[in-house]
């Protein structure tokens, strides 16, 4: 994984204020990563935040999840930022559990929140290259 993360950006309806004022804060720390993100949540986070590199995908529910499942599967995301609304239900919730599945499979972060999200880029390994298999010493890798 090199320094440079692709970052996968998803948000229910009710957390994508909660998502786009996150990374609005964090722009700073945010701006030498790319990112992608379904359709609505892309298209905010991108008009607030215009220093940063964002791809809009398709909205979730129409296809927005499969293709960031789809990236996650093929090795092109290291971070899911995926701002769940746990109190209210989902008519594509098969498609948020898939998300989740794929990230633990394919040893991807995952923050599902704003405390868990400002925990992982801050981190150490946030900004420099990690070889996520455990292959190195548990320090920060250099390019």
């Amino acid at each position: 994984m090199k320094a440079s993360k692709c970052i996968a950006l998803v948000a229910h309806d009710s957390k994508k204020d909660d998502l786009v004022s996150w990374a609005r804060h964090n722009a700073g720390t945010l701006a030498s990563h790319r990112f992608w993100a379904t359709g609505t949540t892309g298209t905010q986070i991108a008009q607030a935040c215009p220093e940063l590199d964002v791809t809009a995908l398709k909205s979730g529910p129409l296809g927005g999840d499969q293709q960031i499942g789809a990236m996650i599967a093929e090795g092109r995301i290291d971070v899911l930022v995926f701002f769940i609304d746990p109190l209210s239900p989902h008519p594509h919730d098969a498609d948020v559990q898939a998300l989740v599945r794929l990230s633990t499979l394919y040893n991807v972060a995952l923050a599902t929140n704003r405390t868990t999200a400002d925990f992982l880029i801050t981190s150490p390994f946030f900004g420099s290259a990690f070889d996520p298999t455990g292959g190195g010493d548990g320090e920060p890798a250099s390019d």
